[in-house]
């Protein structure tokens, strides 16, 4: 959307005049990735322009809970006062489903004073962001976003199911970048890109992953927060599209046992604002000393990261050994064991793939988080391991293996604080602790089979 970039309030009524919208869906990314917001007619969001919510709605978790005491309150404040919301003109779409012309549009958060909350993931980004910008450099993102169509499951005690294609069939086998097997959801995919397209949408390919089910879409590569946004519309947007065909789209990170988990890999590089150049290469087309600190950067820090990457109890049962997951924090050209990538691209385009995402983080947080991996790696210029020529998956496991262990990681390392923020940080920990107690309420299937006679 870089024709948007510079987009005012002028261009936004103009736009909403060209398309005839009569309603607004006022919406905001929480911590989960959960659209919030209101529904407003046009002429209420002309005149007010902006809205207010309660804080706390950003700040929950995916069950809707927040913590009932502790240093969540030392953020929060315990009279639940407003934010002040500013809708960004450059974020307006249409919604394509909608039976009236309605538009959607992102808002970011205030507080009383005018100034950004810093617990909304928005603003994480953003502050990332404007890191790199009085550095002169501009970070430039790819996402490749992972997801799985199942059969309308209306009970969560049955495990997920590959959905019926057109040829009446589910799939029973792994079709990885198969043709006919994203055949068999034509029409499914016919209205996503319809939608897309309507939404101006940077979606390249769509490709059918290995699991039964599972696809991936890529997008262009862009600035971090449009991406981010466009990360959010586009999952919105699928799984809108895909009840409407009989069945849902799910970006969880491990939904069907036996099958592989979803992935949210993230290519990254870093431009001079001045003069548009890659910092990861040299003016001879060598690997520059920015790009070995970077990678270094997320070696360092990935692990302390992980709550922000793997946000759920279910995201560590993806990052298994032979899963097409990494394990640890090794990198390696054009190498897909490992953690951190780096796929083989001319000296213009050399860049970093984070292959630990998961398709379930927020993609606001994801993204702030590699970034400021990267920045850390820059900035203390720390040099990474040798090169991974081999199978990274005979190496050691180098990552938290639950949400619990990750969210202790997170917790201790001040650098990343620094750059992501104290505030969100304290909020982000203290919510995913409140869900790993909701979780740990919940006896599995497993633990009755397996244990119920026989310890």
């Amino acid at each position: 959307m870089a024709e948007r970039k510079d987009f005012t309030y002028s261009d936004l009524e103009h736009w909403l005049d060209q398309h005839r919208v009569t309603e607004i869906e006022c919406l905001v990314p929480d911590l989960t990735g959960v659209a919030r917001g209101k529904i407003l007619p046009r002429q209420k969001f002309t005149e007010d322009r902006g809205m207010r919510l309660p804080e706390i709605v950003v700040a929950m978790g995916v069950t809707g809970e927040f913590p009932e005491e502790g240093p969540y309150y030392d953020v929060i404040t315990p009279t639940d006062r407003d934010m002040h919301l500013r809708p960004d003109p450059a974020t307006v779409r249409i919604v394509p489903w909608a039976t009236d012309p309605t538009a959607q549009v992102i808002h970011d958060c205030f507080d009383r004073d005018g100034r950004l909350v810093p617990f909304a993931p928005r603003s994480v980004l953003r502050r990332v962001c404007d890191l790199y910008a009085a550095a002169g450099l501009e970070p430039v993102v790819a996402p490749e976003l992972e997801f799985y169509l199942v059969a309308r499951n209306t009970d969560p005690d049955m495990p997920l199911k590959p959905p019926i294609g057109r040829s009446g069939r589910a799939e029973t086998s792994r079709q990885a970048y198969s043709i006919d097997a994203v055949n068999e959801f034509d029409p499914l995919f016919e209205d996503v890109y319809d939608y897309c397209e309507k939404m101006e949408l940077n979606v390249d390919t769509l490709i059918h992953e290995i699991g039964a089910g599972q696809m991936e879409i890529n997008f262009f590569h862009a600035h971090p927060l449009g991406l981010a946004d466009e990360v959010f519309f586009f999952k919105r947007t699928v799984r809108e599209a895909a009840m409407r065909h009989d069945m849902f789209a799910t970006f969880m990170a491990k939904p069907i046992a036996g099958e592989p988990g979803s992935a949210m890999h993230i290519h990254q590089s870093v431009l001079r604002k001045d003069t548009g150049l890659n910092i990861f290469s040299n003016a001879d087309g060598s690997p520059s000393r920015e790009f070995y600190w970077y990678i270094g950067g997320l070696q360092k820090y990935v692990p302390a990261a992980m709550a922000l990457f793997a946000p759920y109890v279910n995201s560590y049962r993806r990052l298994a050994r032979f899963t097409a997951a990494p394990i640890n924090i090794q990198w390696g050209t054009d190498n897909r064991t490992v953690g951190i990538r780096s796929p083989v691209a001319p000296p213009a385009a050399r860049r970093v793939e984070n292959r630990v995402v998961g398709a379930d983080a927020n993609p606001y947080v994801a993204l702030a988080a590699t970034l400021a991996c990267g920045w850390l790696g820059i900035k203390n210029r720390i040099e990474p391991t040798p090169e991974c020529k081999g199978d990274a998956y005979l190496g050691d496991y180098a990552l938290p293996r639950s949400l619990g262990e990750a969210l202790e990681k997170l917790r201790a390392e001040e650098a990343l604080a620094e750059v992501l923020g104290e505030e969100f940080v304290t909020v982000y920990t203290e919510v995913k602790e409140t869900e790993f107690a909701e979780f740990m309420k919940v006896i599995s299937p497993w633990e009755r089979e397996h244990l119920l006679l026989h310890v």
